[in-house]
C-alpha cells in the first residue's frame, strides 16, 4: 500500500500502569469512554500524549480497560477497549474498524455510496472520525492520539472500504499543532483530481469539498431525514433554513417539489446547494435567500409567505454547557417562526444537533411552542441517529428530529 508521504510520529508510546478513583473505576467498568484528569490517582510514569494507558481496577489489581492519554484535554485518557487485557496493535484496529464496517453494511444495500465508516468514541476511536464520499476517504482527527498509530490505521480503513483516494483533515488545535507533520487537507494516499466529489444519497447525486468543506465536506448524519422530506415534497413548496449545501432542498427538488427555497446566511454555501441541485433532473424552481435565518423568516412572514413544508435544522447553539439556557429560547423562537411559515394542513420539521440538549428537552420545547399556538398539530416522525452513526455512550447521541402535521 503506497502513501504519497511517511508519517512521524510524537515520542515513542509508553505504556503505563494506571489507578483510579472510585468513580474513574465506575465509569471505565461502564464502558463510558472518557476518563477525566481529576479521576487519576497515580500513574508509574509520567505520560505523554499517545501514550498506552493500562487501567487496574481496585479488584486484585485486575485490567480493566484501555486508552491513550491526551495532555491537551480534561478528558485526559480517551478509552479505546474496555475489558482484560489484548493486544493494542494492527490487528486491534483492524478488527475494530471491520467491525464498525459490518454495521453500515445495510446502508450500502441502498443506491448510498455516502457513509461514515468511523464514528469516533461511539466506534471506538475517540477524536477520530473517517467519513466516505463514493471512492474518496476523508479523515478528521480531533486529537494527537492518533499520530502514532495513523499509518496502520488508515490502511485497515483503505482495506475495508476500498477507497482509492485518502484525504486528511485537522481540527483548529491539530492545525496549530507542532507534534505532527500533517496539514489540513492534505491527500496522503491516491490522487485527488478534484477537490469536489460527486456521490449517491439514496439516489440524489450531491458534491462535497473535502478539502475546504465544513467537517470532512458535508453532513451524513441528516441522510434518512432528508429522504423522508423528500418523500413527502413532491408536488410541494419547500422551505430549508440552514439549508447548507441543500440536503433537504435537493432530495425535494428531485422528488419533484414545485419550488423550494434554500435560506443560509453563507452565500457560498447557497451556490453549493444550487450546484447540487443541478446535479439532478427537477422540474421545480430553486430559490435561495442569503441571510441571518431568523431575520429572513421574519421578513418571509411579514411578506405573509407560507410553504407546504418547512424544515429547521440549525447549527449546535450549545457547544458549551453555559450556552443550553440560551439555545433553548433559540429553538423555541425557531419553533414559533417555522409554525407561522407552515401552511395549512402542512409539514414542520424540526431538528436539533446540540448534544448538551436532550432529545425529550427539545421534543418538549417543540409540544409546548405548538400548545401555545393553538394550532392543531400531529406528531407523525421522530428520528434519531442514521445506522452509520451509532450511538456507543449518552453523550455520543446528538441529533433528534420531529415532523409535526399541522391543521
Amino acid at each position: 500500500m503506497s502513501f504519497t508521504r511517511t508519517f512521524s510520529t510524537l515520542n515513542k508510546k509508553q505504556r503505563i500502569a494506571v489507578k483510579l478513583n472510585v468513580k474513574g473505576e465506575r465509569s471505565v467498568l461502564s464502558k463510558h469512554p472518557w476518563v477525566f484528569s481529576d479521576s487519576i490517582i497515580k500513574t508509574n510514569k509520567e505520560p505523554q500524549t499517545g501514550d498506552l494507558a493500562i487501567i487496574f481496577g481496585k479488584n486484585k489489581n485486575k485490567i480493566i480497560g484501555f486508552g491513550f492519554f491526551d495532555l491537551a484535554s480534561p478528558i485526559r485518557i480517551k478509552m479505546i477497549h474496555h475489558g482484560d487485557a489484548i493486544a493494542i496493535d494492527e490487528t486491534f484496529f483492524h478488527h475494530k474498524i471491520s467491525e464498525a464496517f459490518a454495521k453500515r453494511t445495510s446502508l450500502l444495500k441502498t443506491n448510498t455510496n455516502s457513509y461514515r465508516l468511523i464514528f469516533g468514541e461511539n466506534d471506538g476511536f475517540p477524536g477520530l472520525i473517517a467519513d466516505v464520499y463514493a471512492s474518496v476517504l476523508v479523515v478528521k482527527l480531533y486529537s494527537e492520539i492518533w499520530i502514532n498509530d495513523l499509518q496502520a490505521i488508515l490502511e485497515s480503513l483503505i482495506s475495508v472500504s476500498n477507497c482509492e483516494t485518502v484525504v486528511i483533515r485537522l481540527s483548529r488545535g491539530l492545525q496549530q499543532s507542532q507534534a505532527h507533520d500533517l496539514k489540513d487537507g492534505e491527500v496522503v494516499y491516491g490522487v485527488l483530481e478534484n477537490e469536489v466529489v460527486e456521490f449517491v444519497e439514496h439516489g440524489v447525486h450531491f458534491s462535497a469539498n473535502v478539502i475546504h468543506g465544513h467537517k470532512t465536506g458535508y453532513f451524513l448524519d441528516h441522510r434518512l431525514n432528508r429522504k423522508q422530506v423528500g418523500a413527502w415534497s413532491k408536488g410541494k413548496s419547500v422551505l430549508d433554513v440552514f439549508s447548507y449545501a441543500g440536503g433537504f432542498s435537493v432530495h425535494a427538488l428531485a422528488n419533484q417539489a414545485k419550488e423550494v427555497t434554500s435560506l443560509d446566511i453563507s452565500k457560498q454555501a447557497l451556490e453549493m446547494a444550487v450546484a447540487n441541485g443541478k446535479l439532478n433532473k427537477y422540474t421545480g424552481k430553486h430559490k435561495t435567500i442569503a441571510g441571518d435565518a431568523f431575520a429572513e423568516m421574519k421578513q418571509l412572514i411579514k411578506d405573509n409567505i407560507t410553504f407546504d413544508v418547512v424544515v429547521i435544522d440549525p447549527p449546535s447553539f450549545a457547544k458549551q454547557q453555559s450556552e443550553i439556557d440560551l439555545a433553548k429560547k433559540k429553538y423555541a423562537q425557531l419553533a414559533r417562526l417555522g409554525l407561522k411559515l407552515t401552511a395549512k394542513k402542512g409539514l414542520l420539521v424540526l431538528a436539533s444537533c446540540s448534544s448538551r440538549v436532550l432529545a425529550q428537552t427539545f421534543f418538549d420545547i417543540n409540544a409546548q411552542v405548538l400548545r401555545e399556538s393553538n394550532r392543531n398539530y400531529q406528531i407523525i416522525l421522530k428520528t434519531e441517529h442514521d445506522t452509520d452513526h451509532p450511538i456507543g455512550f449518552a453523550e455520543g447521541a446528538y441529533l433528534k428530529c420531529a415532523y409535526y402535521r399541522l391543521d
